[in-house]
């Protein structure tokens, strides 16, 4: 069996249970899982692979519990930069219906490349539409070509516009095709397995655009097989919380109880217009929250009551969100902008950096039902990064505490990615990936897509 030796880390930050920090730490790993970490002198010596970490923080990869990677195609477009979330809809459902699957495969690269170039090991995804040929195994495809470890959901919209939804008719699908895809894809790829590298969730897309019949179904089809999660937007806008009264006479959370959308197996997306009942609800039933700091703001949406969830008990995982509403796939800055959003709307002494490092990781990992990864330690899935103190980012932070540096003064990129004991960023290169190809193809298809819908229409 393989192994691997990182050694000498200025700083090795394990998030384990007892938090420890590690000068001169070092992790051996065999194969995919860690085997031992501790002070460098104090592991084995020798390995098929060794990394000198020396002038580096090593710490467990980022986990992103909310995306939607083909949304890359789409950042910062003209009519949609400065509307609300129904409003930035209505202008981004038509270009959105000229994707294609290889504009799915290039788009989930490029969001890949930024995800883990800023330090994700893990990324759940949300693709909710399907025109033309698009297809969730290829954006599955781009994943395992790169090497990330991918949750991704098979999202759906069947509640068109002529039926009182907000998508136009011609991106939605019927249910019994949803259904039927949702097997196969389950079938095909599901790995509920310890290390595993690839899971699927089942994620009608919100309340306003799938029916409740649709998510029953859903659920229902989940909950039959292992670890198969439950995924949608909840509670994101007051226009949300208007449309769930008004069809459904209450408000998005109570609506997601009636249908079965609760429990250790659910996670909801965004949660800012919850009441206290509603936060107890998620404590009680073990449902979890990704919260979308940048997204929130971005389209100004508000501010989710993290402090609260956390207090109450409610799981929160972070979450970059789709790439045209924040529109970046970095988390490290995500992890900064959750910081400083609470702060903005509770005082600096709202959350603290050890915190969001902590929801970004073991927080992250616990909303998508994973005990394996989030921290180093032995026994766990050999996922971690490492950033350079030596970097004009972090200068004079890293001396005086890396730690916190890394989200008050965040670098740009990390210089070293282990993902399944396998290294994909080395010297903060992604390895194994023509980028500079990427992009420009990446660009072509973004300007074709926008060229068939220009703002204002013409």
């Amino acid at each position: 069996m393989a192994t691997l030796l990182v050694k000498n880390a200025d700083l090795l930050l394990t998030m384990d249970k007892k938090r420890m920090s590690i000068p001169e730490g070092g992790i051996y790993v065999r194969d995919n899982v860690i085997e031992k970490v501790g002070l460098t002198s104090e592991l084995p010596d020798k390995a098929d692979r060794m990394i000198d970490a020396n002038g580096m923080v090593v710490m467990p990869g980022l986990i992103n519990t909310h995306h939607h990677l083909y949304q890359t195609l789409t950042r910062a477009l003209p009519g949609a930069q400065d509307a609300e979330l129904f409003d930035w809809l209505a202008r981004l459902y038509p270009v959105w219906g000229e994707l294609t699957d290889e504009a799915n495969y290039v788009s989930s690269t490029i969001g890949f490349s930024e995800l883990i170039l800023t330090g994700c090991t893990t990324t759940a995804d949300h693709l909710y539409l399907y025109p033309n040929d698009v297809r969730l195994d290829t954006s599955i495809r781009a994943a395992q070509e790169i090497g990330i470890r991918f949750h991704p959901t098979r999202g759906s919209m069947s509640l068109g516009h002529s039926k009182g939804g907000l998508p136009p008719d011609h991106v939605v699908q019927d249910e019994e095709t949803i259904i039927k895809d949702s097997r196969r894809l389950i079938e095909t790829y599901h790995d509920p397995n310890p290390y595993s590298m690839l899971r699927i969730s089942l994620a009608p897309c919100s309340p306003f655009s799938v029916t409740g019949d649709e998510m029953i179904e859903a659920a229902k089809l989940a909950r039959s097989y292992e670890k198969v999660m439950l995924h949608t937007h909840v509670a994101e806008t007051k226009d949300e919380e208007r449309f769930c009264i008004e069809k459904f006479g209450v408000r998005p959370v109570k609506y997601m109880q009636q249908l079965g959308w609760v429990g250790p197996d659910v996670w909801w997306a965004h949660c800012i217009y919850l009441n206290d009942d509603e936060i107890k609800i998620m404590a009680e039933t073990g449902t979890g929250v990704a919260h979308c700091p940048a997204s929130n703001m971005r389209l100004g949406s508000g501010i989710a009551n993290i402090r609260q969830m956390l207090d109450e008990g409610v799981k929160v995982g972070l979450a970059v969100d789709g790439s045209a509403s924040n529109d970046s796939s970095s988390m490290l800055e995500e992890a900064r902008l959750a910081l400083l959003l609470q702060r903005v709307d509770k005082g600096a002494k709202a959350i603290s950096v050890m915190e969001v490092l902590e929801i970004a990781t073991l927080g992250s990992a616990s909303v998508l039902g994973r005990d394996d990864l989030g921290m180093i330690a032995p026994g766990k899935a050999a996922d971690f990064i490492g950033f350079r103190t030596n970097r004009l980012e972090v200068a004079g932070g890293a001396v005086h505490d890396p730690v916190a540096a890394l989200l008050l003064c965040p670098p740009y990129s990390v210089d070293l990615s282990i993902i399944n004991g396998r290294q994909v960023v080395r010297d903060g290169k992604l390895l194994g990936v023509d980028l500079e190809g990427m992009i420009a193809r990446h660009n072509e298809l973004a300007a074709e897509m926008a060229a068939r819908h220009p703002y204002p229409e013409k």
